[in-house]
């Protein structure tokens, strides 16, 4: 791996992650995840799901301006929930800002000063592929971006052992990682033909969270 796509797995870099839970502030506050053992089912079910994450991270990587329009409003097409269209888009802003200023890039300027801001995969795409990433590069950061967020916010709000969470986050990861062909496939599919699961539930959760009068993450 270029060692400067490092820097887009990095919790540090500051594309906002930090405020984002994966669903796990939801869950945590239904009863779904509670301890370890929780935690580790949710994110099974969340990495599904995030495998469609990863396809469009991937399809991005080396589309041009008309394509990552396509690929943007397919994924709209894909998230239900208008909160977390809204949450994907917020946090897709602040990574093409984020990543403009480490390397300056016009098709990451167009996405920085988007009124609405791009999806975060889609951003995360093509931020990969200025700073010299592959399409492989883009669906393990994708994945490792969501595991992170929803193994960080099970740390904060249950108070559970980070070394343990890790665990978790490593056993999940290497169980969901995509194969060789499945990001050869993905590089090359129609935007239309992208991986299209859904989670209900997150889509629920995700709806009531944006209700809530006070809240730790955006979603």
């Amino acid at each position: 791996m270029n060692p400067s796509v490092l820097l887009l797995a990095d919790g540090r870099f500051p594309a906002g992650g930090h405020a984002y839970s994966a669903g796990v502030e939801s869950a945590v506050d239904v009863g779904d995840v509670r301890d370890l053992a929780s935690l580790e089912r949710y994110l099974d079910g969340r990495l599904a799901i995030g495998v469609v994450e990863a396809a469009f991270a991937v399809a991005a990587v080396r589309a041009n301006a008309a394509q990552i329009d396509l690929l943007d409003a397919e994924f709209e097409a894909r998230v239900l929930s208008p909160r977390l269209r809204t949450v994907s888009r917020q946090l897709g802003r602040q990574l093409a800002r984020a990543a403009v200023a480490v390397w300056p890039d016009a098709a990451l300027s167009r996405l920085a000063a988007s009124h609405d801001g791009p999806h975060q995969p889609v951003a995360l795409g093509v931020a990969v592929g200025v700073c010299g990433g592959s399409p492989a590069d883009a669906a393990s950061i994708s994945l490792h971006h969501l595991a992170a967020a929803a193994c960080t916010a099970g740390v904060r709000l249950l108070g559970l052992d980070p070394l343990a969470v890790a665990g978790v986050q490593a056993r999940a990861l290497a169980r969901h990682l995509p194969s060789v062909d499945d990001v050869a496939e993905w590089s090359t599919s129609t935007p239309s033909r992208l991986p299209a699961h859904g989670g209900t539930l997150t889509e629920l959760l995700g709806e009531r969270h944006g209700e809530w009068d006070a809240r730790l993450f955006l979603a």
